[in-house]
């Protein structure tokens, strides 16, 4: 509408003049004052100069050259414009909203097959006050992780309005499923941020959201060039996390009986890096109440780690060797140090140190108090190299609470003229129901050098069917029970013999903790 007695170039994102207008070129003084680097692909171009409309471009696939006629100004000036392809562009996997709003999900990526995902910074024009979002949303019991395989930060150099503060243009990032200013993750802007390149940026939730706002706009992409990688990984717990660990759980006795653990589904445990520390540990409490179960029973069902390409130390000295390795111990005991020499695996032992693969023989830990510690510890060396994105379990175990107050009293202190255990113990019916199901497991102390005479007494089983009831005898010098009875059997009880002192004694331990002589009574039935 207005006289420009100089040439131009207007440019429209879409397919006419009645398009929005990107930008207008002022030919002036021999020099164009910027440069439309990319558009969107697919769309064309229109340019007029001095007043006069060109014809229309045909749409190119290939790269194509548009200049002015001979007849105009611009003859020979060399105004090219270039139509070429997107450069580094890759597909999106996600449901777009808009312009550049973009809900990405775990669905998303299984749809594809993929196992990862990636969007990019914007690499066309977009005009000021573009905010342009990612919400990248995983399954249930899901957490995200972010990270950049490529990131450069530059000043805004084709802006379309002038701006003179700080972050110009921003990226951040938010432990949240929306745009949560108490739940930042990190911000990168223009002016004085540095980028991150390969590091890992994790949600606590299944939920991470992702905003870059531009005040400027810009006619060439953004001042911030990266590519965003994006995957899930599975946060199951099967216990109470405890706050402040990325791994540690707790087990109480109140809030389940029994249960299966494994080492953390979360494989970017393996990633992490421990201060002061060459090993990645994850700790697993179980604690129970004495006034609802008095014992603790662990059973190793299956140990499988993969041997370190940076360490040949074999497992001779678990306790001591850089191995991968699992430790299981009763604070009340040992305390909360786990740096004893080398402990043999056995029951009552207080502390065992595991690091031979198993996937027949099953490790049993039964404790003598209320609390006891499971610790996965992995060598950091290769943790990451092993580890991440490793589906099979390092270990699998069962535990369970045991000795209920019908069992009574669980351990029987030595007494040289003996005593009694009695069971059921029935004053424990005044203030508590009456399971259906019963495991008991009796201690009884034997004075060192001193020969033990068990006498059974109106012994009953509900039936014969050993389903029913089953009474058993462990020494600590044997692994297999002394004695074993049913419905059908218990007159075997009427023959039983004294037991030697030797067989009351553990295997010798290279270790400070010394279990006194005893006899175990386990009982297990309806």
């Amino acid at each position: 509408q207005h006289y420009c007695p100089y040439a131009t170039l207007r440019v429209y994102d879409g397919k006419d003049a009645t398009a929005l207008v990107i930008g207008t070129v002022l030919w002036r003084m021999g020099k164009i004052p910027l440069i439309l680097s990319l558009v969107p692909a697919g769309f064309v171009l229109w340019s007029c100069e001095l007043g006069r409309r060109c014809t229309q471009p045909a749409k190119a696939k290939k790269p194509s050259t548009f200049s002015s006629e001979g007849s105009d100004p611009l003859l020979n000036t060399g105004l090219p414009l270039n139509v070429v392809n997107w450069p580094g562009h890759v597909e999106t996997k996600g449901t777009r909203n808009g312009t550049c709003d973009w809900l990405l999900t775990a669905d998303d990526l299984a749809a594809n097959k993929d196992s990862e995902g990636i969007f990019l910074s914007i690499a066309h024009w977009y005009a000021p006050h573009t905010s342009c979002t990612y919400l990248i949303q995983g399954k249930p019991n899901q957490v995200v992780r972010l990270y950049f395989p490529s990131f450069r930060i530059t000043r805004i150099q084709s802006g379309i309005e002038e701006f003179s503060g700080d972050c110009g243009e921003s990226l951040t990032l938010y432990d949240a499923s929306w745009p949560d200013d108490s739940r930042i993750i990190k911000t990168f802007c223009d002016t004085f941020s540095r980028p991150m390149e390969k590091h890992d940026f994790v949600s606590t939730s299944n939920s991470l959201f992702v905003r870059f706002e531009s005040k400027t706009g810009s006619y060439a992409g953004s001042s911030l060039y990266y590519w965003a990688h994006y995957d899930f990984f599975n946060n199951t717990h099967f216990g109470t996390p405890i706050p402040g660990t990325s791994c540690d759980e707790e087990f109480l006795s109140w809030k389940q009986a029994k249960g299966y653990v494994r080492s953390p589904m979360n494989t970017l445990v393996y990633k992490r890096n421990e201060v002061n520390s060459n090993a990645i540990k994850c700790r697993y409490k179980f604690v129970t109440d004495k006034r609802i179960y008095a014992r603790i029973i662990i059973t190793i069902n299956n140990i499988n780690f993969k041997s370190n390409p940076y360490n040949n130390a074999v497992c001779s000295t678990c306790w001591d060797d850089r191995l991968d390795k699992m430790y299981i111990w009763e604070p009340s005991i040992l305390g909360a140090k786990t740096n004893a020499s080398s402990v043999v695996s056995y029951i009552g032992s207080g502390a065992t140190c595991l690091c031979k693969n198993t996937n027949t023989t099953r490790h049993r830990f039964i404790s003598q108090g209320e609390n006891v510690n499971v610790e996965l510890s992995v060598e950091s060396s290769h943790s990451a190299t092993s580890y991440f994105k490793h589906a099979p379990p390092l270990f699998e175990l069962e535990y369970e609470f045991v000795h209920g107050p019908l069992c009574g009293a669980a351990t029987f202190p030595s007494h040289v003229d003996g005593g009694e255990l009695h069971f059921p113990h029935y004053e424990a019916l005044g203030y508590v129901e009456a399971p259906r199901y019963v495991h008991c497991i009796w201690e009884i102390r034997v004075s060192p050098n001193r020969d033990v005479w068990i006498q059974y007494d109106n012994v009953r089983f509900v039936s014969k069917d050993c389903r029913d009831g089953t009474l058993s005898v462990f020494l600590p010098s044997q692994p297999t029970p002394h004695l074993t009875v049913c419905g059908h059997n218990v007159s075997a009880l009427k023959t039983s013999s004294p037991i030697a002192a030797t067989n009351l004694r553990s295997p010798a331990l290279s270790t400070s903790f010394t279990p006194a002589p005893h006899v175990r009574i386990q009982f297990i039935g309806n």
